[in-house]
């Protein structure tokens, strides 16, 4: 639910913005590939693409409110507990603060392929400091528990990347195949571009 509710409060103000930076990178990045005569690998473009995508979300997400006021929270694990368990703003700012920072995790695990824990964990540390700093001179709140639970989202990010590797690793050779996983890739964009304009194509079947 949460996420849901992020999609749809960030959604309606950066869909602009991102269609934008969506048809640069992607003009850009397949006229390069055309008449450069490189290997496309279509998995690995749409994973850069929705990287992109997703940095640009995230930040909108940490800066676009709730500013005027500042503060800072140095004592870990204070406003954490300020929350009845469950609750709308439990929800929203613990869960809500790992979610965010999850697929930070999987990307940093993912572009420097590596098993090793502390490398995303540290590069999720420095940027959830940047961000916490950056909102504190917006006029928001630094507070040391955003940033406890961002690099746990981050860990978690890492996990997932770990246990997906895992996977794969144990799936048959076509199915590691680029071929195999370039085809996977087009048709999960063609379900949701049929769900997006409301074709539910599950229920002709």
């Amino acid at each position: 639910m949460v996420l849901k509710d992020i999609i749809e409060d960030v959604l309606p103000s950066i869909w602009p913005l991102v269609l934008f930076i969506s048809v640069v990178v992607v003009s850009l990045r397949g006229t390069y590939l055309f008449t450069g005569s490189k290997k496309t690998i279509i998995y690995k473009e749409v994973l850069g693409l929705i990287f992109i995508i997703y940095i640009l979300c995230l930040y909108h997400v940490l800066t676009y409110k709730n500013t005027g006021y500042g503060g800072v929270n140095l004592t870990p694990f204070k406003e954490m507990f300020r929350y009845t368990f469950g609750s709308d703003n439990f929800v929203k700012n613990i869960v809500g603060n790992i979610l965010l920072f999850i697929p930070f995790g999987f990307f940093a695990s993912y572009y420097l392929n590596t098993k090793k824990a502390w490398t995303p964990v540290i590069i999720t540390l420095i940027v959830s400091l940047c961000a916490e700093g950056m909102q504190y001179y917006l006029g928001r709140i630094f507070d040391v528990d955003d940033i406890i639970l961002n690099v746990l989202g981050g860990f978690l990010g890492y996990l997932i990347f770990v246990a997906l590797s895992a996977v794969r690793s144990r799936l048959p050779k076509f199915m590691k195949s680029d071929n195999f996983l370039n085809v996977l890739v087009i048709v999960i964009i063609v379900l949701i571009v049929l769900f997006s304009m409301g074709i539910n194509v599950f229920s002709y079947l």
